[in-house]
């Protein structure tokens, strides 16, 4: 038994790293639907990887060790996130134990750090501008995100993923329940900003919009390939929490063997693509806003997380 969970384990760190790059390829056609156009290939992303792991790598004059170890750090830590939170299992594998949500949340605050600090390494005006406004927006990003597990965590008793991914399947009750709900919308809000699907003005390596290609501004080569595939697997990681945890918790087979395994690979897809379709709508249909309103969706999100304890204390679960 041991042994197949460990093979499962293989499998699950696998499907995230392979799928992430056709998860956003798939995003970026359904925006292109929703526009109008026919839009790249869901295949692009996987030539763009092949292109930059091709191309040769050049550093900065005065950077650091750090600017070549941060993407490495991030993408080892995506790895580990990777299996240890629930993708294609309702079961928590080997390594799972070892990390709840609050230790995931740190991995993902690790990658993002490191990411933060390559930036501020190249010595580059546009990425650290890019820098500075990605730190002005996590300053209430984060917040919410441990108030979220907090409230996660008193809906389950526990912080870990699994139990909690058990106990909405099982009892619908608490899964209604108006903590749950508004800890989910807290945490749909959010996932929103943590991946780049804000609608705000000019997106994209416009210097008014640049946030994520900012801080990727100096990067060339399989650096900059390493974390266009770590942003990848960032989304991936968050739209199956998202989805395996709060939303959709049911479908996934749970007996501990590899077919069962690779089923739930499809049904994972099935819930990907319309958390992808819903997302793309979201996209298409809110106007546009100036970027400094983030905060104020941010702290929108924030207050939907703080409400969402509040509604427990009160009403309790159930």
């Amino acid at each position: 038994m041991e042994a197949v969970l460990q093979a499962i384990g293989v499998l699950q760190a696998a499907v995230v790293l392979l799928l992430a790059p056709f998860l956003a390829g798939v995003a970026a056609r359904f925006k292109a639907w929703t526009e109008s156009r026919r839009g790249p290939s869901i295949l692009q992303p996987y030539r763009d990887l092949v292109k930059y792991l091709r191309k040769e790598t050049l550093l900065p004059s005065g950077a650091s060790f750090v600017f070549v170890a941060a993407p490495l750090l991030a993408f080892g830590a995506y790895v580990v996130i990777s299996v240890v939170v629930p993708v294609i299992t309702p079961y928590p594998i080997p390594f799972a134990p070892t990390v709840d949500f609050l230790g995931g949340g740190l991995l993902f605050g690790l990658a993002a750090v490191v990411t933060l600090l390559a930036a501020i390494d190249s010595g580059s005006n546009y990425a650290m501008l890019g820098a500075s406004r990605t730190v002005s927006f996590a300053a209430l990003a984060e917040p919410t995100l441990i108030v979220v597990f907090f409230a996660v965590a008193v809906i389950s008793g526990t912080n870990n993923p699994y139990v909690t991914n058990n106990l909405l399947a099982a009892s619908l009750p608490t899964y209604l329940s108006p903590t749950h709900l508004l800890v989910t919308a807290a945490f749909f809000l959010l996932l929103l900003a943590e991946t780049g699907k804000l609608p705000v003005e000019s997106a994209g390596l416009m210097e008014f919009g640049m946030l994520e290609d900012g801080r990727q501004f100096e990067h060339s080569g399989r650096l900059l390939g390493l974390l266009r595939w770590n942003g990848w697997l960032k989304q991936f990681l968050l739209y199956s929490v998202f989805l395996n945890v709060f939303v959709l918790p049911w479908g996934m087979f749970a007996a501990p063997t590899l077919p069962d395994a690779a089923a739930n690979i499809v049904v994972l897809l099935g819930k990907l693509l319309l958390l992808v379709a819903v997302i793309a709508l979201v996209e298409a249909t809110v106007a546009k806003v100036r970027l400094f309103k983030i905060r104020d969706f941010l702290a929108l999100s924030f207050s939907l997380a703080i409400l969402s304890v509040f509604t427990f204390a009160v009403l309790g679960v159930g």
